[in-house]
């Protein structure tokens, strides 16, 4: 692979920060009393956006400003696709909006939280997966 270095360096940026989201929702998910299920969820939505994003500029494909994990899945799979299927990315999308406003949705419980927690593990697992001769060229 000959990936220029400014794109080496972007895909770095935006891992690094899909790095910091999938760390706090894992640490959140640690407190006993009080855990904020609704920002672990969120956490794990914006990990599996950046990731795919950062596997999109890995890529050199354009993408919207958008926070739908489904376009942004559609986009990648035309180009390299990803051993995921939809179903695997799709449940992330609600808590873009759900999870960080207030409105009349259901309230975020444990179990969904921990199922988030697990569906952007192995979207993080994937992408990295491809992105490793990326990752490893710095």
């Amino acid at each position: 692979m000959n990936t220029p270095p400014e794109i080496i360096a972007e895909v770095h940026r935006w891992v690094e920060k899909g790095e910091n989201d999938f760390r706090n929702a894992e640490y959140v998910l640690t407190l006993v009393e009080n855990c904020p299920f609704d920002t672990v969820s969120y956490h794990c939505q914006q990990c599996a956006e950046k990731y795919l994003k950062a596997a999109l500029i890995c890529q050199n494909v354009e993408f919207p400003r958008t926070h739908d994990l489904v376009v942004l899945f559609n986009l990648l799979n035309k180009s390299e696709p990803l051993t995921l299927r939809i179903e695997d990315i799709q449940p992330l999308n609600r808590y873009s909006i759900e999870a960080r406003y207030p409105g009349n949705w259901e309230p975020i419980e444990e179990s969904e939280a921990r199922a988030a927690f697990e569906m952007v593990r192995k979207i993080r697992d994937v992408v990295r997966a491809q992105l490793f001769p990326v990752l490893a060229a710095k």
